[in-house]
């Protein structure tokens, strides 16, 4: 290992982050000059990479958990010969730029996920290391290893702080996860003041107790960090590992470093006589020298070498295992078959059941489709019924396992489902009851923001939950999620609609989709075939009961109350028409025309039924249309009395009818 030039790239690290954060007068200075050696050792020298390949399946992955110091990941992308250029650093911040404000999926190569909100990354990592284990164990064989990854994350105090990074790091250690490594930026510093103000915590008694293996060095200590990496890769002893680098905050500024001062911009006003200080040029900002573009060259041209002698290995693999490489390539490609709609069995006829039963149905009907398919419950899966019978169980024991047991942790399971999604080899799944979707509404919201193909289960879907009562009766839950951009909401009215939204939900692959469904028994509506229902659901919204005569009135439904509006209709005569509209999202993404044929705007006689809060129905029942719904908290009473208690009836949408 060179540490002289190591040592001098991470100075020049520092100075790219410095005149970076100087332009725009915006950012954070304290972890890209605080984490410079770690940085160096890890894309000088431990990472193995090739930035002409940024998805090569079998490199090292790395997340940057505090994305708030996104120029330390822009700096080393940029020095290491990843596609950002110095121009693109001299953008930090701009707009549409390939280097902004926090680390952006999908839009900066080299960038494993979209961090920013503390603690994120960590559960991502989480995910990414599941997805490795379980890649390792279904596609490697005896002949050939294409699977041998580590996962790498740094994080800082305030990661540590979050609630979600603790419940994934519980997950991690329980579950074996040995190919996770964890560097933690222990500089005693949070944004507001010294670190001492707000923990105390003994951070590697802590690790060691959640069967971590856990070390503390010094972060800046070239040779102590190369060494502590190299142990923790070559450790498979069933444990994940945590790396407690002590450094200083902001090093390389000596008038905010080690101090609060020096976690943001703070510092941006010194860096003249910082950049003198690191030997920087005094000329020339964004400076790089010569001998660290010939040292990274170099380490270029060594990452091909590895990567071509893997591809060799896989090309090798993929021919002697055409059926396994077929699976791998459909699960990087996110194909599924485009007819999965119709290769779920029909229900029988007479049907009745809640949509959280037949979605057990439906989901192992899906998982035989779709062998790249897992599920996981937040200790719910007798109740969520998303389990894959004969899916095995994820564990330290099995990677095979389809069925991933995550535990009384919403806010991991939906981070960690992202970093499975990230990783692009599998479609993750997770499931608990709606009213809990904000414990995890965060993952919701950056899966959404980064387009990962992530399925949330959500059952006991309103106040058919019953006697649990309003602390289980998830009313404004629905629009809540409803109004998250690029997230479809699909709360199908029976099973065959619960049919169409599996199906809508794994044919999706922008966006991650939430299904709810219910505890109560609901009907078949038989109205229909099953083509069309299913069809339907993929459409957001569809006819699901045609007027006889000239129209004059549309009731639309949702979930458990489409059944209810049909009822209506039957009797208030020939001229109602009933539509189920069970996506708003994919409803409004059909065209003019077919949202014209389903809802005319000549018929403004429009009445909308759903048990919940009714603002967001305005929009499709306009001005002189009236909405059922519940817009107060639910009771403590069974099911159907709540429902007739608050209104939610065949009866209510007849009188408001007439």
């Amino acid at each position: 290992m060179n540490t002289t030039l190591l040592a001098q790239a991470a100075n020049e690290a520092r100075g790219l982050a410095m005149d970076a954060v100087h332009v725009c007068n915006s950012g954070h200075l304290g972890l890209p000059l605080g984490c410079a050696e770690i940085g160096a050792v890890l894309f000088g020298e431990s990472l193995r990479y090739y930035p002409d390949a940024p998805k090569w399946l079998n490199r090292d992955r790395f997340v940057l958990s505090a994305g708030h110091g996104s120029m330390f990941l822009y700096s080393w992308l940029h020095l290491s010969g990843f596609a950002v250029s110095r121009d693109d650093v001299k953008k930090f911040r701009a707009l549409h730029s390939i280097t902004p404000g926090h680390p952006e999926y999908h839009e900066t190569p080299g960038v494993e996920a979209t961090t920013g909100p503390l603690g994120q990354g960590v559960g991502n990592a989480v995910g990414y290391a599941l997805s490795g284990k379980r890649a390792a164990a279904r596609f490697n064989t005896a002949e050939h290893t294409i699977f041998d990854q580590h996962v790498f994350a740094i994080l800082g105090d305030g990661c540590l702080q979050e609630g979600v990074a603790k419940e994934a790091i519980a997950f991690a250690g329980h579950s074996g996860l040995d190919n996770l490594i964890l560097i933690y930026d222990s500089n005693d510093v949070t944004l507001d003041a010294m670190a001492k103000v707000t923990q105390g915590e003994d951070a590697e008694q802590y690790f060691l107790s959640q069967r971590w293996d856990a070390v503390t060095i010094d972060g800046h200590d070239l040779g102590a960090i190369a060494s502590a990496i190299e142990t923790a890769k070559s450790a498979k002893n069933g444990r994940p590992k945590v790396i407690i680098a002590k450094t200083l905050i902001g090093k390389g500024i000596p008038e905010v470093q080690g101090t609060a001062k020096g976690h943001g911009e703070g510092g941006a006003k010194f860096i003249d006589g910082a950049r003198a200080g690191l030997g920087l040029p005094a000329d020339e900002h964004f400076y790089v020298s010569a001998e660290t573009v010939a040292f990274f060259a170099e380490k270029k041209e060594a990452s091909k070498a590895v990567f071509e002698k893997w591809q060799a290995t896989y090309d090798a693999w993929a021919k002697a295992n055409p059926e396994l490489a077929a699976e791998l390539t459909a699960g990087v490609a996110l194909s599924v078959p485009s007819d999965l709609s119709s290769k779920i069995p029909a229900f029988a006829a007479d049907y009745k059941d809640a949509t959280r039963s037949a979605g057990a149905t439906v989901i192992n009907a899906v998982a035989k489709e779709v062998p790249q398919f897992l599920t996981g419950s937040a200790d719910l899966f007798g109740s969520t019924k998303n389990y894959i019978k004969d899916g095995g169980d994820f564990s330290a024991e099995n990677a095979l396992g389809r069925n991933i047991w995550f535990g009384i942790r919403e806010h991991a399971m939906g981070a960690i489902c992202n970093g499975i999604a990230y990783d692009g080899l599998f479609r993750a799944s997770g499931a608990t009851f709606l009213v809990f979707a904000d414990y995890l509404r965060g993952s919701i919201r950056l899966a959404a923001l980064s387009n990962l193909p992530v399925t949330y289960i959500f059952t006991h879907d309103s106040v058919g939950v019953g006697e649990d009562g309003p602390t289980h009766q998830p009313v404004e839950t629905v629009s809540g999620l409803r109004v998250i951009p690029n997230l479809d909401v699909i709360r199908p009215g029976d099973a065959e609609e619960t049919a169409g939204a599996f199906a809508a939900a794994l044919l999706r692959t922008d966006g991650p989709t939430a299904l709810i469904l219910t505890r109560q028994a609901i009907p078949l509506m038989n109205d229909l075939s099953v083509e069309a229902r299913r069809d339907g659901v993929l459409r957001g919204g569809y006819i699901a009961r045609k007027e006889t005569g000239g129209l004059t009135t549309i009731l639309l439904a949702t979930g458990s109350e489409l059944q209810y509006a049909i009822a209506a209709a039957t009797e208030l005569g020939d001229g109602v028409r009933v539509v189920s509209l069970p996506c708003f999202e994919r409803f409004e993404r059909q065209s003019a025309e077919y949202r014209e044929s389903v809802l005319p705007k000549a018929v403004t006689k429009r009445i909308s039924i759903e048990a919940g809060v009714t603002d967001l129905w305005w929009k499709y029942v306009g001005t002189e249309g009236k909405t059922i719904g519940i817009d107060r908290f639910g009771m403590s009473a069974p099911g159907d009395v709540v429902f007739k208690e608050l209104g939610i009836t065949k009866d209510s949408v007849i009188a408001a009818a007439k």
